[in-house]
């Protein structure tokens, strides 16, 4: 009797192992649903935006969000047929808030290879590089300044958003200048024009914004040899398929290659103008 019901249960495996894969099957089937498929259903696309002129601004008034990431953020939910809804964050936390889930982009985010181990990438839709913004008439400042070296010296320091590419890369490049590291990008510019800090480390299109809004006595130098130079792209989720990446690329390919990024660019350059005079 015992040995019958052993043979009959023996029979029964491969049935049950069938069955088994045809429900792992289903299962996968089910969960094959691509990511923006997904933001789709949710009716919401959410980006997290730390603020950096010209990429990302808002308004402390209204709280609305402007600049030319922003505008990219607002147009890839018009693509998926979703709300745009902005998450403030830091620059510390953009990219943990997005492996956290908080949000499904990151505005604004440089491509660096550590980041690359948390995050996914879109391809870039602006290259970057970094510039020290300073007074011409400061006299810790040579005239002739070109490189990092040259500013590198005891008593000078350094103003920078914490957390960001310009931060790591300055970080890694002094050894004897000081580092202020301040939580944004209003903070960094009253630095230098208080003249608590002597240099303003940051992106050279918002440093090239800085020295327009200051032309008595603010210069900037892109430093030979280059302290950065990456595209600047959305970050992603890591876990997200390649096709859900690729939805992401073809949109930020069109774009740039019409010239589209460019007019979301100048239009940005110019609100950030107008407001500062």
């Amino acid at each position: 009797m015992l040995s019958k019901l052993i043979t009959s249960a023996l029979r029964a495996l491969p049935a049950l192992a069938l069955m088994g894969g045809l429900s792992a099957t289903v299962a996968r089937a089910e969960t094959a649903e691509g990511y923006w498929q997904g933001v789709q259903k949710a009716g919401v696309l959410r980006c997290g935006a730390a603020v950096a002129p010209p990429y990302v601004m808002r308004d402390p008034a209204t709280g609305e969000y402007s600049g030319f990431f922003a505008d990219l953020c607002k147009e890839f939910a018009e693509v998926l047929k979703v709300k745009p809804e902005f998450v403030d964050t830091t620059w510390d936390n953009i990219v943990a808030g997005l492996q956290a889930g908080k949000w499904d982009l990151s505005l604004a985010l440089n491509r660096t290879p550590t980041r690359a181990m948390a995050v996914q990438f879109s391809i870039p839709a602006m290259e970057y590089q970094i510039s020290l913004a300073y007074n011409k008439n400061n006299p810790k400042i040579s005239a002739g300044a070109a490189s990092v070296v040259d500013i590198d010296k005891a008593g000078v320091t350094l103003a920078v958003m914490s957390g960001t590419a310009q931060d790591k890369a300055i970080s890694a490049s002094v050894k004897n200048a000081t580092i202020m590291r301040l939580p944004g990008n209003d903070e960094t510019r009253l630095a230098v024009t208080s003249k608590r800090a002597d240099i303003l480390v940051d992106a050279s299109d918002t440093n090239q914004l800085f020295t327009q809004s200051n032309p008595d006595w603010a210069v900037a130098i892109n430093p030979t040899p280059a302290l950065a130079k990456q595209g600047v792209a959305f970050g992603m989720p890591h876990n997200l398929s390649a096709a859900d990446v690729e939805v992401v690329d073809i949109f930020l390919e069109e774009k740039v290659a019409t010239g589209h990024v460019d007019e979301l660019i100048k239009k940005a350059v110019d609100e950030v103008l107008k407001g500062a005079k």
